[in-house]
Order: C-alpha cells, then structure tokens, then sequence
C-alpha cells in the first residue's frame, strides 16, 4: 500500500504583501480588500532571487530520508499547475535529480490536473513502484513553481499565489501515512477558465458542492466516514471557500488546517504537502490519525486523497 516515508518543504525567506501583488497585478482594490478581509490572505512567500531549480532543490533537501537512500530512487514526478515553468533551455527538473545524484531515476512532469496534478502524482507513484515490484524501490513528488508573468501572481476572485515547494518521499508500502483512497474528478465544461480571466459565475458557485462530492468519494474509496477524519489538509485558496465547503460537508472548519493560508497563500500543487509538514511540527497528526489531503485545479479537476498517519 502506497506510504508517505518523509513530507518536506522549503518557504522562501521574502514575504510579501498581498497587495504589492495585486498592485503589480493591475487588480483593482475592491478585489485585494475582499482577499484581506473575507478570504483571509495576508501575505505570500516569494523567492525573487531563486530560479525554479534552486526552490525544488531546497524542497529536495529538507528530505532527511533521502541522504544514503538516492539508488533507491526509481522515480521522480513533478507535478505542475502550468505547462511551462521555465525558459527554453532549462531543464530544472533534470538538475535537481542531478544534483541530488537520483541517477537512476526516471524524471518526468505531470499537468493537466492544475493544481490538483500533486494529489494525481502521489497515485501514480505508488502506481509505479508497486508496478516495479522492487519493495525497496522509492519515489519523490516534487510540487511548487515560480509566479513568473502576470497570469500567474493571482487568480481573480480566488487567491493569490505564491512560492513554496515541497517534496514527498513515497513507497510501496510503510507503516504510517498510508494512503487509503483517492477520488478525482474533472468537470470539463470549466476547461477554458484560467488568469487573466474572472472566472466562470458557473465554476464559483458549483465550486464548492464538486469538491465536497470528491472528499466525500475519496472518504468512501478509503472505507471510513467524514466523522473518522482528524484532519483536513487543503489547498490554500482561501478560508470562505473552505467555510462553505465544510457546510456542505457538515464537518466542522476547525477541522481544516488554515493557519498557512495568512502566511504563505495558494502555492500551485505544494500546498497539501507543505500543510502536512507544518500540521506535523505542530503536534496536529497522531499515530492513527485519519486526514484527507485535498486540491482543486482551474480546468476543473477535484482531487482529495486519505491517509493514516
């Protein structure tokens, strides 16, 4: 059964004001008020003199379980909100694995799921390695990506972004964070909504009852119930949105680690994983625990995943 070995993150040093964003934005103040005082964005975490490499490199690094185990390593999965994440020529990817010696890794780039492509990624891996049958064999998820251009500094309506990365460790099978069941779902007639553009009015008001369909999906597939979850992992597109999900959930918001939606906002596919490094250091998962890990990406797809701690 698919384990998580070691969640790690890297949240760059400069924290930035979420309305110097909107401001080089060209949002208006309307929009920015409405972030600060309903949707609880306070500020994001940039890393301006960092390229792509250097910020998936440091996720990389805070793994402490990789160091003696990179033959392990069988395969690599990036997971991308946006199809391009560098200029032509680079090839991030390929240096991080290099200068983390995984030379016997096999590198490759998910999309399509948008910022739900992270939660896809940590299936696929456990896909692959139980595939490999080697039970010795690991996988590395690696999430987050730069806000390069204007398209991608924040999402009308929604968020703003920012850019923390982290990185997962993954296995065949491990005695905690395991990972019981995954849903995802695409609602296609969405597929055009993405920055600049405001979003669908159709897309925003169905938004919440297609992610609680998912949770709901992913809860079933795992064969537990809403009640047995300790906790929510989310992505952090802000706090209303969750409150209305959990309505329509009838599961408490306390439930739902927020505290880094203030601090940090919607980091493309990491945030699921940076939260669960931040809801571990602050004593939030027991051995045991239940928790659900969920996204959704612009396009639309809906994502939730169930784990014991």
């Amino acid at each position: 059964m698919t384990a998580l070995v070691e969640v790690g993150c890297h949240l760059p040093g400069s924290s930035v004001p979420v309305d110097v964003v909107g401001a080089e934005a060209g949002a208006e103040e309307r929009q920015m008020w409405t972030f600060r005082r309903f949707y609880g964005l306070r500020e994001v975490r940039r890393a301006p003199d960092q390229g792509l490499r250097d910020t998936l490199g440091a996720a990389v690094a805070s793994l402490t379980a990789l160091p003696g185990n990179e033959h392990r390593v069988t395969h690599v999965l990036y997971a991308r909100t946006v199809s391009q994440v560098a200029p032509a020529g680079e090839a991030p990817l390929e240096d991080v694995c290099a200068a983390a010696g995984l030379s016997r890794a096999v590198a490759f780039t998910l999309t399509q799921h948008g910022c739900a492509t992270g939660l896809l990624a940590l299936d696929l891996a456990g896909r692959l390695l139980d595939a490999d049958g080697d039970p010795d064999a690991l996988a590395i998820v690696l999430t987050g990506e730069k806000t390069f251009g204007a398209a991608l500094q924040l999402i009308p309506e929604s968020t703003v972004m920012g850019e923390a990365t982290a990185a997962a460790l993954v296995a065949p099978h491990g005695p905690r964070d395991r990972l019981l069941g995954y849903a995802c779902r695409t609602e296609g007639r969405y597929a055009e909504d993405f920055p600049p553009h405001a979003l669908n009015p159709s897309f925003l008001k169905d938004h919440n009852t297609l992610l609680a369909a998912t949770v709901r999906e992913a809860v079933e597939a795992a064969g537990v119930t809403l009640d047995d979850l300790a906790l929510v992992l989310p992505h952090n597109v802000n706090r209303l949105s969750w409150s209305w999900t959990c309505r329509e959930l009838g599961l408490p918001l306390e439930r739902v680690f927020l505290d880094n939606i203030p601090v940090t906002g919607h980091c493309f596919t990491a945030d699921p994983f940076v939260n669960h490094v931040h809801a571990r250091a602050a004593g939030l998962l027991r051995p045991g625990d239940l928790y659900l890990m969920a996204a959704v990406g612009l396009g639309a797809t809906f994502s939730a995943a169930v784990l014991r701690h």
